[in-house]
């Protein structure tokens, strides 16, 4: 049981180190909206570091105007996306949506680009 617990423990880190953000745990990942083009990593660290620590960053080029951020703690995603929704990073009033708004976002946007959460 030690071996298994270990191995999937492994798995689980290798996939938060993963660059491809549809291999992130949902309960840590939050998404970024209306981001602009102009966004950087180092901008949505600092905002996002006030909550805890940040695993991974992962912005859109094409199309531009979101990210993922993958936090240390399930808890610190949920409480950064909650503060910071509505509020200014990057120079842009940003949607935040943290793991129950995946369903949504999934149906209202990301679908119509076939973008995978």
């Amino acid at each position: 049981k030690l071996i298994l617990l270990d191995s999937l423990l492994q798995e689980n880190q290798m996939m938060a180190n993963s660059n491809r953000h549809g291999d992130w745990p949902l309960d840590c990942k939050v998404y970024i909206g209306d981001l602009g083009s102009d966004g950087t990593r180092y901008e949505l660290e600092d905002a996002f570091g006030a909550f805890g620590g940040v695993k991974n960053i992962w912005i859109a080029k094409k199309p531009p105007g979101f990210a993922f951020v993958l936090m240390e703690d399930a808890r610190d995603a949920e409480d950064a996306a909650r503060e910071l929704d509505g509020s200014r990073i990057c120079g842009r009033r940003v949607k935040v949506g943290y793991r129950m708004h995946f369903e949504y976002l999934k149906a209202e946007f990301l679908s119509d680009y076939n973008i995978i959460i």
